[in-house]
């Protein structure tokens, strides 16, 4: 079952067209990887998804909501954790899932069961006083992980969730991004530079160039397109976006990923 569906979508700045006409579509329950070089338009294409830019054409839907026309709907149901820190350091884990569950107006009777259900899960009950400025980067990603998934959205956007993080502190977010597609049946939709997280992580994956969508399918079904049997995803990076996966972005996207990794670090 189809539970997010892109339709032409396109965004234009001025003369500059970041997002050309892409439709896809994403099965419920998938871990779907959004692959592109820096300023191929994954951002952008996030944004209009996660209803924080509109779309200049096409549309896209969400568990049957549309984008355009019923934002407010589309919100309630998605999970959204950025690129950059977005917990709160001056705060303790649990206070921080506090705030959030009263963002998502989640009824007072469960805001403890599910502040302490999401602890559990993210195995961070036994952190929950202490300040989140004292975490290391993985605990803060496992705590803005369980930020997203308090109110139990169907769908969750990840913007590289791994970014600036040590193998090992990668690897328990892996595992916890597999549990909730094991244990919730969420949907997850990531972004990432690291094409081992993608081909360990994602059902399927569509790569962007210059806005368009230049492929998209299951890992092994992108290599075997390209043929020979030694064929890595990284191969599959440089054939479809014209470039290998070191490729540097602009100032201030390397400004930005340093600024995170610090924070992270």
């Amino acid at each position: 079952m189809t539970i997010l569906g892109t339709e032409a979508i396109t965004r234009r700045f001025g003369d500059l067209t970041a997002v050309d006409h892409v439709t896809m579509s994403v099965e419920a329950g998938k871990i779907f990887g959004l692959l592109g070089r820096n300023g191929a338009g994954k951002t952008t294409l996030i944004k209009m998804l996660i209803t924080l830019l509109p779309p200049t054409s096409g549309t896209a839907t969400i568990a049957g909501f549309d984008i355009v026309r019923q934002p407010s709907q589309v919100r309630r149901i998605i999970g959204y954790v950025p690129q950059l820190v977005s917990a709160d350091g001056a705060l303790t884990g649990y206070e921080n899932l506090h705030v959030f569950a009263r963002l998502y107006d989640i009824p007072r009777a469960e805001r403890e069961k599910r502040i302490w259900e999401s602890l559990d899960f993210m195995d961070l009950e036994s952190v929950a006083g202490k300040l989140v400025r004292t975490y290391s980067g993985g605990m803060i990603r496992r705590l803005e992980i369980a930020q997203s998934m308090l109110h139990h959205p169907p769908v969750l956007f990840l913007d590289e969730p791994t970014v600036g993080l040590d193998p090992v502190a990668r690897d328990a977010v892996w595992d916890r991004i597999k549990d909730l597609r094991a244990n919730y049946g969420t949907t997850i939709f990531l972004t990432t530079h690291h094409m081992d997280e993608a081909d360990e992580l994602c059902d399927y994956i569509a790569l962007l160039h210059g806005g368009n969508l230049a492929a998209i399918g299951a890992p092994a079904d992108l290599k075997a397109s390209i043929g020979g049997a030694e064929i890595t995803l990284d191969d599959v990076f440089e054939h479809y976006t014209g470039g290998p996966t070191e490729s540097g972005g602009s100032f201030r996207e390397t400004a930005i990923g340093r600024r995170t990794s610090r924070r992270f670090g």
